[in-house]
Order: C-alpha cells, then structure tokens, then sequence
C-alpha cells in the first residue's frame, strides 16, 4: 500500500515540509472491555478508522489535513475496578493536550481537531482552557459516533459494545469480533434518583454496578451492513467539516 500522505505515521519528511497542512487531527480512544464479545482496543480501532476514512475524504476535496497516532487510554474513572481497564484522568489528558498545542503553535500549525472514539473522555472543558493559552491555534473537537443520526440505522438503545459498535466491528475487524451469541444482553441498571435518571443532572456511573458484562445495550442486532452503512454517513459529515474548517479563517468564523 502506498504512503497515504493524510497518515503522519506513514509520511516523511519530504512530503510534510511540502504539505502546508491546515488541520491537524488526534484521534483519542481508550483501552476497555467491551462486553464478552468485542475486543479492549475497540474504540482505538474505530476512531483510527473514522480519521483516516474522513481525512482521506477531505484531502480528496483538497483539504491539507493529516491525522495523529491515536492516543490509546481515556477516562475510564467509573471502571477502576474493571481488570485492565486503562486510566488517564481528565488532568493528564490536559498535560498532553497542552504539549501537543505548544508544539503545534511552535510550528505554525493553525487548527486541531481531537476526533474523541470514547464516551468517558470530554474534551470541551480542556479546550477552553488551551485556547485562553494558545490563541494562535484554533480548537475542536468532535464525538464521532454523533456525527450521524443513529437512529436511522440502529433499533437497539445502548452506548457501550451495543448494536451500533458492534455492527462497526463487524464491519471493520470481523476477525476480532467473538461470535455474538457469546456476547452479554448488555442490560444496565439504571439510577433510582430521578433527575439522574432522565439526564438532566449528572453523575459518573460505577461500570461493575451497572452492567454485569460491561456492555450498555444489546448487541443481538448488529450486522456489517448496517456497521458500514452508519462509517459512510459519519466519515462523510466529518470530512465536510473537515474541508469547511480548512478552508476557513479563525477570525473570521461568524456571519
């Protein structure tokens, strides 16, 4: 396979003194289980996955984008107990984040996209303290499994190893995925206080206490096709946004 020159880790030199890119992307997971059937790097595989296909879309359409190693380990805090679940607190992913800006801000990098795979990682509060610091580089992010509607291909509710991130392991890595009548209901026990319950407050979820297979939704549903149906739709709108942000002038951003 030839050097897609979207991809940093398989780039050179050369070809990145040449690029002029306008948007750098960080595509960050986390290392989990993920119900008896669906592997740890789940959500590595998939945000990897969704920034090469959107970036490769983008560049197509002439965007000067290029995409990061992910970052493997995310905000798992309600999972501690959980073997092998892997942690960063929110702290650490500031410390990281913010090396990274500085040298992008260094090197005349001027946007960055952090391209988030993982439900526990939340990048909003992160970015507006960089950008009080790093004026110069314009900061997003994006949860790309919202950026399609998934109701339109999903019938089962859930957010973790349910129907929707089952059938895009189906469709991305087969190999990985344990047949799924080996694969937990992932029924979740919901809170008994009310207003946490319906949303509208919040508080952190204990995994071990609500899911006995570490899956929130049921699985049984899930097919390859609706797995690629549902990338095609969220690759599409992420490299739409991607183009537009290229395109763009930071200061220029309201009408």
């Amino acid at each position: 396979m030839a050097p897609r020159p979207y991809i940093l880790a398989e780039t050179t030199w050369k070809t990145v003194q040449e690029a002029n890119y306008e948007v750098v992307i960080l595509p960050w997971g986390a290392t989990e289980a993920h119900n008896y059937h669906l592997p740890y790097a789940t959500d590595n595989i998939q945000a990897d996955y969704v920034a090469a296909e959107a970036a490769r879309k983008a560049w197509d359409q002439g965007a000067k984008v290029v995409v990061l190693p992910c970052i493997p380990f995310g905000v798992n805090t309600g999972q501690l107990d959980i073997t092998l679940d892997m942690n960063l607190n929110p702290s650490t992913q500031l410390a990281i984040l913010g090396d990274i800006v500085h040298t992008l801000a260094r090197q005349g990098i001027p946007k960055l996209v952090i391209l988030n795979g993982h439900g526990g990682n939340d990048f909003r509060q992160i970015l507006r303290e960089l950008q009080a610091d790093f004026p110069n580089v314009f900061l997003s992010t994006l949860n790309w499994f919202k950026a399609a509607d998934r109701n339109q291909y999903f019938s089962a509710p859930g957010d973790h190893a349910d129907e929707l991130e089952t059938s895009v392991m189906l469709h991305l890595t087969p190999d990985l995925v344990s047949p799924l009548r080996e694969a937990g209901n992932g029924a979740a026990r919901q809170f008994r206080i009310a207003a946490l319950r319906q949303g509208w407050a919040w508080a952190q979820r204990e995994w071990s206490q609500v899911s006995a297979d570490t899956g929130v939704g049921n699985p049984a549903a899930a097919t390859a096709e609706k797995g690629a149906a549902f990338l095609e739709m969220v690759t599409t709108n992420i490299a739409q946004f991607l183009v537009e942000l290229a395109a763009a002038d930071p200061q220029d951003l309201y009408e």
